[in-house]
């Protein structure tokens, strides 16, 4: 498997072609596989990662727009809490993980012990050496169970991100989603970047990377890759009427 580098995904092309119709017909589909894994009892983890204000809400947000909310769940993951602290860095995403016929979308993740907490101190460095080897145990144990993993970076470069930053700094109704967290961590970008490269290395489970330097390009290609992904973990065949319920019917609408 080629390694992974950010380096190879900064073009930043704009979408080529209708985006509201591309963004139409994947969510139409994305509806399907919704149901699929309702009908089917499929369980489907969707974990995001990426550089702050790369657009990771903007995908979320549009990844789940056309699903039942019975089907799914969407877990922001901030620091841990006082208690979680004292536990397993692992054990408070065990109660994300979906049920049959549910899909978990894990907005940042456990990969944050060898991110952030690696980088500002928060995590021993023999705590986040660890950490690789018990983030691939955790994501095959959910993979040997029968549930579909899909893991998604969204980069974008330091001019963008700065871009982006200053419009949410502008922006009276944006505010809310930038603090100092957003800057030490910009100050870091180097360190930040040999942790991820090195979370890629070490991953048994394959990253999809998206360029986020386009927001439209972006969403199109990171709902079209979990689409796919999705799919692929799923029976498509539509689910049978139920006899009952189709007799029912005939019988009042003939």
């Amino acid at each position: 498997m080629k390694p992974v580098r950010l380096s190879d995904y900064e073009e930043g092309r704009p979408f080529n072609g209708d985006y509201d119709e591309a963004l139409k017909q994947i969510q139409k589909c994305l509806g399907h596989i919704q149901v699929a894994h309702i009908v089917h009892k499929q369980r489907a983890v969707i974990a995001i990662e990426g550089w702050d204000a790369a657009g990771k809400g903007g995908i979320i947000q549009r990844l789940t727009a056309g699903w039942d909310p019975r089907g799914f769940e969407v877990w922001p993951i901030g620091a841990p809490n006082g208690i979680e602290k004292e536990q397993h860095f692992l054990q408070r995403f065990w109660a994300g993980l979906p049920t049959d016929g549910e899909i978990s979308v894990f907005d940042r993740t456990w990969y944050g012990r060898v991110l952030v907490e690696r980088v500002e101190g928060f995590a021993s460095e023999a705590e986040w050496r660890r950490a690789y080897a018990e983030i691939n145990a955790f994501e095959r144990t959910q993979l040997a169970e029968g549930t579909t993993f899909i893991k998604l970076f969204v980069h974008v470069t330091q001019a963008v991100q700065d871009k982006r930053l200053r419009e949410r700094l502008d922006h009276p109704w944006k505010r809310w989603k930038i603090g100092p967290d957003d800057f030490r961590n910009r100050a870091r970008r180097a360190d930040y970047l040999d942790a991820m490269h090195d979370m890629f290395d070490r991953a048994d489970l394959p990253w999809i990377v998206i360029d986020g330097n386009d927001k439209k390009a972006a969403r199109i290609a990171a709902l079209t890759a979990i689409a796919e992904a999705l799919e692929q973990g799923v029976d498509m065949t539509p689910p049978r009427p139920d006899e009952a319920v189709e007799r029912l019917g005939k019988a009042i609408f003939g």
